[in-house]
């Protein structure tokens, strides 16, 4: 194994982030996504209680992403303005604040305004979570990064059931409903980690305290060694917010996270409603089983995440997962709500373990000097998937009663994102290899 000198304080710089930021972001990826999603397992009471049927209740769910899309390039200029640790505290309190306000809506009408107001405070976090990383860690290590902040959503889902079950079963106390306990109550969390982030993250490496002047310094010769690399080979970039969007590179990016996107939101969504198909199940029970897919989701993708750092090929990985999601979405639509259950987990592993592997090929491949408008393009487009897979799923349940030609509409997405993977050129020579400073650092030699 070759070394570098200033490996040691590198990987040492490196470990410190992995102790000390990444599981913030991945609690701050908890609270995103429980607050998005806890609606699933309101649906039934919403309707009962504020008369939000299903296509309204698909409509407001999906008004979120809306909102996620007007406001995601803006709020990651604003984080660039402002820098990381106000940005993503200052998020992270006000998703909490407008969850917390869900329990005084009164009808539809107010729940889809709640759901705009809720995905414009969100609008920026990941975006600014995966800036973040781009400047702390280099390539080699962010597939990791990326697996463990991220399996923050796949908690959340895990826990979301369990959690708002006997939140929605406190009907009465205090004068308030079960769904109004649930929101205030995981509104508030969510406030609560917003304000211990700010006093935990920094915005710059040379910011931090907790780093050594060594590890300070080699960590930043090593990223700004990588860039430097990226730009020699490539040369500056001076384009347009507007030539970024018209990238057909960017373009490709764009629909294969907005298939995924689908997935996981229509299941977000809507899996409570298919698990509720299965006899003899209470809130409880939907809650508990609802949590399996992404239970097994965690394991799927921090394996893909760690084969992804260490052979560097990516690319077979994501259209792999890819096909499991369309396969796992078909068969769930033809099947007995059990097999239907498995057939979801199946999915689930496949499109919930996609984002620590998509997102290094595009910091491979876009240039880093746009790499920040580049990203907020990528998931404020893509986003948009959360509007049409909920809102379609409404009006096909409500048009047909049954989920089914809704799951079949996502595996014909999932398998077309897998052909158009096949057309990614994450370098000149269509291979995804770490420059060899990285290997050196990492320990793994290129291939030649």
């Amino acid at each position: 194994m070759t070394s570098l000198p200033g490996s040691t304080e590198l990987s040492s710089a490196v470990a410190k982030i992995m102790r000390r930021v990444i599981p913030l972001f991945a609690i701050m990826m908890m609270c995103n996504q429980l607050n998005r999603s806890n609606i699933g397992y309101a649906e039934s009471h919403l309707e009962a209680d504020l008369g939000i049927g299903a296509t309204a209740y698909g409509l407001g769910a999906g008004l979120f992403f809306i909102a996620y899309f007007i406001f995601e390039v803006p709020s990651n200029l604003l984080m660039k303005r402002f820098g990381p640790k106000i940005w993503l505290s200052r998020i992270c309190v006000s998703w909490g604040v407008v969850s917390a306000c869900m329990l005084f809506a009164q009808g539809p009408i107010s729940f889809y305004v709640l759901r705009f107001l809720l995905g414009m405070a969100e609008a920026g976090f990941v975006p600014a979570v995966l800036y973040y990383l781009a400047k702390w860690l280099p390539n080699a290590y962010r597939g990791r990064a990326n697996a463990r902040y991220a399996v923050g959503a796949l908690v959340a889902f895990s826990v979301s059931g369990p959690l708002s079950g006997p939140l929605l079963r406190m009907d009465g106390t205090l004068g308030l409903t079960g769904w109004q306990w649930m929101f205030l109550v995981e509104g508030a969390m969510s406030v609560a980690i917003g304000v211990f982030a700010f006093f935990r993250l920094d915005s710059r490496v040379e910011d931090a305290r907790w780093l050594t002047a060594d590890e300070k310094r080699e960590l930043t010769a090593a990223i700004e060694a990588e860039e430097a690399e990226y730009v020699n080979r490539h040369g500056g970039d001076s384009r347009t917010l507007w030539s970024v969007v018209r990238d057909p590179k960017i373009l490709l990016f764009v629909f294969i996270y907005f298939s995924v996107q689908m997935s996981i939101y229509a299941n977000t969504f809507w899996l409570p409603s298919i698990v509720r198909n299965i006899e003899g199940t209470n809130d409880f029970t939907v809650g508990l089983l609802s949590s399996v897919p992404w239970l097994f989701a965690i394991v799927a993708m921090f394996l893909l995440a760690r084969i992804g750092d260490r052979t560097d090929r990516r690319k077979p990985l994501l259209i792999g997962a890819l096909l499991a999601a369309a396969a796992g979405s078909y068969l769930a639509a033809i099947a007995s709500p059990w097999l239907a259950l498995a057939m979801l987990t199946v999915a689930a592993m496949g499109f919930k373990s996609i984002s620590p592997i998509f997102w290094p090929i595009v910091q491979r491949t876009v240039h880093p000097m746009v790499i920040g408008v580049a990203i907020a393009v990528i998931i404020s487009i893509a986003n948009l998937g959360g509007f049409v897979a909920p809102y379609g799923f409404g009006i096909v349940k409500q048009q047909t009663g049954s989920a089914q030609w809704g799951l079949v509409g996502l595996a014909v997405f999932s398998l077309i994102a897998a052909l158009a993977s096949l057309l990614i050129r994450e370098n000149e020579d269509g291979n995804s290899g770490l420059s060899r400073k990285e290997h050196a650092v990492s320990g793994r030699h290129p291939k030649n």
